[in-house]
């Protein structure tokens, strides 16, 4: 790929307050996710997912997602999306202030019916109420789609499942369709294989990707995607979000790697890398271990060699 081909700019998706935290054992005080959103958008983030409205029976760690909305400081040209599996999460969402939502659906059967106990067809008819409601309150609507590269279930993922399942998230009225290797096991052919199969139902401006770094692939997902134009990719701080179908694996891409990356690329991703590595190594003090980002670890181990010199 050609410097002459790249795009100007990239836009980084911070998942780390919602995707990432959620599958923390301890719970995390309100006012340390709150500080978190905070400097996230001081790093230079525009997008930061919150929090979700689901049931604090299956994520407990959400439980406080009123609290957090209410504790945000809302600043001009930030978004701050929530996820809502629901009707019912929608409206807890919007009374709490929540001014754009996400919905989350699975390119695998098998993954549908052990996580949500519904086909993928019942899930999506689901999201649509959902998706007409948020539309009725201007409020704008982000689709996942899950196991995109495999499955943990069931294995490969055919990729014109995926695409069925982003065309009716996008049919339905998603402005934007997150692309998700909830496992991980993705490659790079094997990426642009399903990005051109999507691309033939959901316009490329309309895609994103959310890449986990279960097999170290992530990155390299990342730079693949952008070869076949997609410009829009999710991330979390300090790699937070570990694998759950993968015993001792990390999950989600470290946004401080793809920050490193488009940088390398000479790509605008208006983050400010420095804040965003003290940033992941501020949250990863708050949980008690190492920030879980290859480019942070380098940074922050010469900022110590440089300190002693």
């Amino acid at each position: 790929m050609s410097a002459m081909t790249l795009p100007r700019s990239v836009r980084i998706v911070e998942v780390g307050p919602r995707d990432g935290l959620q599958n923390e054992p301890q719970q995390v005080a309100t006012a340390i996710k709150v500080e978190l959103i905070r400097r996230l958008a001081d790093a230079g983030l525009k997008t930061i997912e919150a929090t979700a409205f689901v049931s604090p029976r299956w994520v407990p760690q959400m439980a406080d997602n009123a609290d957090v909305m209410a504790g945000i400081e809302r600043r001009e040209g930030v978004a701050y999306p929530v996820l809502v599996p629901n009707e019912q999460g929608l409206e807890a969402a919007l009374k709490a202030g929540a001014q754009e939502i996400a919905v989350f659906g699975a390119a695998s059967e098998a993954f549908s019916q052990k996580n949500i106990n519904c086909t993928v067809a019942e899930a999506l008819e689901r999201f649509r109420a959902v998706v007409a409601r948020a539309k009725k309150a201007d409020v704008p609507v982000r689709g996942y789609v899950s196991c995109v590269l495999g499955c943990p279930y069931q294995g490969e993922v055919a990729p014109q499942a995926v695409a069925e399942v982003a065309w009716a998230l996008y049919e339905m009225g998603c402005y934007e369709i997150s692309l998700g290797d909830t496992i991980g096991a993705g490659t790079p052919g094997k990426a642009q294989a399903m990005i051109d199969a999507v691309a033939r139902r959901v316009p490329l401006k309309k895609l994103a990707g959310h890449y986990h770094d279960t097999y170290g692939m992530a990155v390299a997902n990342i730079y693949a995607s952008l070869e076949m134009g997609v410009t829009v990719f999710d991330a979390s701080v300090a790699g937070l979000g570990g694998c759950p179908y993968a015993a001792g694996a990390s999950g989600n891409v470290a946004t401080e790697d793809v920050a490193w990356l488009m940088r390398g690329l000479g790509l605008d991703t208006g983050i400010d890398l420095d804040r965003l590595v003290d940033t992941g190594a501020w949250i990863s003090a708050q949980l008690g271990r190492a920030p879980n980002a290859r480019v942070a670890r380098a940074l922050l181990a010469q900022r110590a060699a440089a300190a002693g010199a």
